[in-house]
């Protein structure tokens, strides 16, 4: 059981003060082996106080930032994911942050196959259900990254990933029976379950997903764009975008028309086409407006810039069919972008892995398979020279599951990539 930090708060286990010791005098004094400090930070996942989980889950996250650990993955994957889902389902809000967060950071370090699987299928009902009882916005954040990042690794089939957009969904558009009341999500709540929701879009062909919920999408993220909150409306901006790019307006024309069929009803086809222009055209003129917005009393010059830029793009991209490029350095190695998906997927990745995006992008396997990102050779056989023998085996066999997985996400990029040859749509005006 979880206690909260009140209780017993007199007695510690020797594990407890030892965890404590350890964390207050600092890990330079002794230089202990990385698999060491992580066995018993895992140890202390099972104390009764809250503060020291807290501190535990700290310490792993950060270890997982500087490093992938795959022997200690290997021998205690299992158990770091069970304390973590009892974290959030017992655990303070802070806790359950800091639980969700490794998760996905465990995810990403096992690449996608059984175990990453397992972890979806492991964590859905309880993040769906803390979801559900609306705790803290700093639980919310942290559980729809963690949803996002968990599927984006294990989800194998569009029926997976879009169960877990639909959970997403539903933080902004709850369910209600008779006399409930729920409160209204803040616009943080909001622009992270957009962002977590484009960032599972970007792995979907459009014909996956139920016609009803594209329509209901553009129509809902089109009301978004005239929001007060800057970061809500660019994250409804890119989801549109990605939208578009993927050719998903097809979608509301419904289901193909059969010539032989002379029961189809013309004139509702008719009727939804001209709905579909008159709500393109509206986004168009929202999308105009926004790339060139003054600036109004107390508004940040550094937020107007990133909104002008950002709906500059999307204006670029809806008007001309320009997608985005960009080009970043990872330890003197470039790393480009140049549409909408992969924009949204590495912006995304990047704001989850925070200080350890650097490292995970040039020893992580399977974000170069993502973004088709080669680090340097010297790198490689500097890496390469470093690895356990664990290690190696995972990467060198070819009956492995991380490179079965990484056959499977191929395999999965080229089925994608040749959907989305025929999804451009540019705007007529």
């Amino acid at each position: 059981m979880l206690d909260s930090d009140d209780t017993d708060s007199m007695s510690s286990s020797t594990s407890s003060m030892r965890f404590d010791r350890m964390t207050e005098n600092g890990l330079d004094e002794v230089q202990v082996d990385k698999d060491v400090l992580l066995d018993q930070w895992l140890d202390a996942l099972y104390e009764k106080r809250g503060s020291t989980r807290e501190k535990a889950l700290a310490s792993i996250i950060e270890a997982f930032n500087s490093s992938l650990h795959y022997e200690f993955v290997e021998a205690k994957f299992a158990t770091l994911l069970q304390q973590c889902l009892n974290s959030i389902k017992k655990g303070s809000a802070k806790e359950a942050a800091l639980a969700s967060h490794a998760i996905g950071l465990l995810a990403l370090a096992v690449g996608p196959g059984e175990r990453a699987l397992e972890i979806l299928e492991e964590s859905l009902s309880p993040i769906s259900d803390a979801l559900r009882v609306r705790p803290e916005t700093s639980k919310i954040l942290s559980l729809l990254q963690c949803l996002a990042v968990i599927t984006f690794v294990g989800g194998e089939d569009p029926e997976q990933t879009e169960k877990s957009m639909h959970i997403m969904w539903q933080v902004a558009h709850p369910k209600l029976g008779a006399n409930v009341a729920t409160s209204k999500p803040s616009p943080a709540v909001i622009a992270m379950m957009v962002s977590s929701w484009s960032f599972l879009l970007t792995t979907m062909n459009s014909w996956a997903l139920n016609p009803k919920s594209w329509q209901e999408s553009i129509s809902y993220f089109s009301t978004l764009l005239d929001k007060n909150d800057r970061a809500l409306r660019m994250a409804a901006g890119e989801a549109l975008a990605l939208i578009f790019e993927i050719g998903s307006l097809d979608k509301f024309c419904g289901e193909a028309k059969d010539s032989s069929d002379p029961t189809i009803d013309e004139g509702k086809d008719s009727r939804k086409l001209m709905y579909l222009h008159g709500l393109r055209t509206k986004v168009l003129g929202q999308v105009r407006g926004l790339s060139a917005e003054a600036g109004g009393k107390g508004s940040a010059k550094k937020d107007l810039n990133s909104q002008r830029n950002t709906f500059r793009d999307i204006l670029d991209f809806l008007e001309n069919g320009s997608t985005p490029e960009t080009l970043m350095k990872i330890g003197g190695d470039p790393l480009s972008t140049s549409s909408w998906t992969q924009y949204i997927q590495l912006n995304f990745l990047k704001h989850f892995l925070g200080g350890g995006f650097v490292k995970h992008m040039q020893e992580n396997q399977f974000l170069h398979d993502v973004f088709d990102f080669i680090p340097k050779k010297k790198l490689l056989s500097g890496a390469e020279q470093r690895m356990s023998g664990s290690e190696k085996r995972m990467y060198r066999s070819p009956n492995s599951a991380l490179n079965k997985a990484r056959t499977q996400l191929l395999n999965k990029q080229r089925t994608l990539a040749q959907g989305k040859n025929s999804g451009h749509f540019a705007f007529d005006e």
